[in-house]
């Protein structure tokens, strides 16, 4: 029996590729969606992922690092619910977590590379054990909504999503990071002091348990996502 279900785990694996990619194109502000990368920057390699956690591209995808001048800026209430819709018609195809994270720009967004330890966490979603066995709550999923932090201060920030697909993670370099970021400028906010913070690249290993790992077999009885802890605000 436990044979047959390795094989049947392996079979999913291979399967998995062949499922559609996807992308992050649209940001949603007061539940408007707006254009497709109007206040997202564009990156160049269409809807693949980024694999290498050690790479600039683990930040803004490739080509986002390029892409920042002749990328909007759009006005978030801090408190405020905002969202990314995944684009032309996709949806989340792979299992794995997802996180969000604010970084803020010293200066505009526009001309902000998003270098150094600046990135903090303000959303995500894991695994879900509940009924017994992993599940991944962002599967399928077409949207995904959260909450910028009410004491989060005033300023011009990237807004940072990424999903993380791990049905080849059983191998160094297997999971692949389904990336945008987005330029917000938050209004009406706190005097919070957001962290822990973290460096991409730096704040991820690629031999993390959280990255290298094999969802199939031997059956996953926990799981925490990478990267620093949710700062609510």
């Amino acid at each position: 029996m436990k044979s047959f279900l390795a094989l049947l785990a392996a079979s999913a694996a291979l399967v998995q590729p062949a499922l559609a990619h996807y992308q992050f194109s649209q940001l949603v502000v007061n539940g408007v969606s707006n254009t497709d990368f109007l206040y997202i920057r564009k990156n160049t390699n269409v809807n693949s992922p980024v694999s290498d956690v050690n790479s600039n591209d683990i930040r803004c995808n490739v080509g986002g690092l390029a892409s920042g001048s002749t990328t909007s800026i759009v006005n978030v209430a801090a408190g405020s619910q905002v969202g990314f819709n995944v684009g032309y018609g996709g949806n989340i195809g792979h299992p794995g977590p997802l996180l969000v994270y604010l970084a803020k720009a010293p200066s505009t967004a526009a001309s902000f590379d998003g270098s150094g330890a600046v990135w903090f966490k303000i959303h995500q979603i894991g695994a879900d054990f509940s009924s017994g066995s992993l599940k991944w709550p962002t599967d399928g999923k077409t949207n995904i909504t959260f909450k910028i932090p009410s004491s989060v201060p005033n300023g011009q920030y990237l807004l940072r999503i990424e999903h993380i697909a791990l049905h080849g993670a059983s191998t160094v370099g297997g999971s692949q990071h389904y990336i945008s970021c987005a330029h917000i400028n938050v209004t009406n906010g706190g005097s919070g002091n957001p962290g822990p913070k973290i460096a991409l690249p730096g704040g991820y290993n690629p031999n993390d348990p959280s990255l290298l790992i094999n969802i199939y077999w031997p059956p996953v009885t926990s799981y925490t996502p990478p990267g620093p802890s949710v700062w609510s605000g």
